[in-house]
């Protein structure tokens, strides 16, 4: 009887599937990327929107102003009918003196930006992650300027706060006390114009840092804090200096990175504070509004401008590189 049983126990498990065989031919590529069952369907749903609209806005522009930059390119988008001139476009904007001063421009903005933003984004999120109270509110009050236009608010400094005329906020101030009337953004000498620019900066993207810094603040553990204590570490700048900065450095690396590509991209700010009905004065140009009037000016050479773009785009990508190998971002810490 048990025997039995035994027999058609064994009967009643399944037969293994065939496994398939190596020169069996393959799924086709729609049942792979669907997956088994079908069960990546909802994710190409809700991602295949966004994938088409980043390759056919984002990659086959950046594609079609590498392959553009190779020819000789006069109003025109499509080098069908254009010369080809080789690395000739790149050989002309590397030996062109305005390109190479917008570098320049922007290595002086970077010096400028980088560790004001730093600092101040900084601090900010040190006293926030200090409150007690009410730091929902701060947070969100530092934070706001982010969600700003750049535009709105280049028109905002120039025209109500650094306004030239005697009506301008910052003239009124200095005007309590005696001084005279600046030209802030006409002014060369002393560069007034740079104070215009790098506080408009500030002002739109402290916060936004602060909110990095406020994230590495909060992953510190207490215990470190309650050791130094016992340790006899005075609070403040000791404990800051031994304990928190150095925790927050994975977090001091990827704002760097952030701070200076975010300063070769500077456009905006440069080109609604310092343009006027007469155009682009000749000093302060960053490479976006160089090449702005390169592509789109009066020669509109869009072959030349688009060489100065893919320039830019190596030098930015082999300074992150190099920062990131610098400080070491994504290697393990011991």
């Amino acid at each position: 009887m048990t025997a039995g049983r035994t027999e058609e126990a064994v009967t009643d498990v399944p037969a293994p599937r065939a496994a398939v065989a190596p020169g069996a031919e393959p799924r086709s590529l729609g049942a792979r990327l669907l997956g088994p069952q079908r069960r990546n369907l909802w994710f190409w749903l809700f991602v295949g929107p966004f994938a088409i609209g980043l390759g056919l806005f984002t990659y086959v522009p950046l594609a079609w102003s590498v392959y553009l930059s190779f020819f000789d390119a006069h109003n025109t988008v499509s080098p069908a009918g254009s010369d080809f001139v080789g690395l000739g476009n790149y050989g002309a904007m590397l030996s062109d003196p305005a390109f190479l001063g917008s570098l320049g421009t922007f290595l002086l903005f970077t010096a400028f930006i980088v560790p004001a933003t730093y600092a101040l984004s900084l601090a900010l999120a040190l006293m926030v992650n200090r409150l007690r109270f009410a730091q929902a509110f701060f947070r969100s009050v530092f934070f706001l300027p982010t969600a700003c236009s750049y535009v709105v608010a280049a028109v905002i400094w120039k025209l109500s706060i650094f306004n030239g005329v005697r009506f301008g906020l910052a003239n009124t101030v200095l005007g309590w006390f005696g001084a005279e009337q600046t030209a802030w953004l006409s002014t060369t000498d002393p560069p007034w114009y740079w104070l215009v620019i790098v506080t408009v900066r500030l002002w739109l993207q402290a916060g936004f840092y602060m909110i990095l810094f406020l994230a590495g603040l909060q992953r510190i553990s207490p215990q470190l804090y309650e050791a130094a204590a016992v340790d006899g570490a005075r609070p403040g700048w000791q404990v800051f200096r031994h304990i928190t900065f150095p925790q927050l450095r994975a977090t001091s690396v990827a704002v760097v990175l952030l701070l200076v590509i975010n300063a070769f991209q500077a456009f905006d700010e440069f080109y609604n504070l310092l343009s006027d009905a007469r155009g682009y004065p000749p000093y302060a140009r960053p490479p976006l509004v160089y090449l702005y009037y390169t592509a789109l000016g009066r020669d509109q050479n869009l072959g030349l401008g688009s060489a100065g773009a893919v320039i830019l785009a190596l030098i930015i990508a082999v300074a992150t590189v190099v920062q990131a190998r610098w400080f070491g971002l994504g290697r393990k810490e011991e």
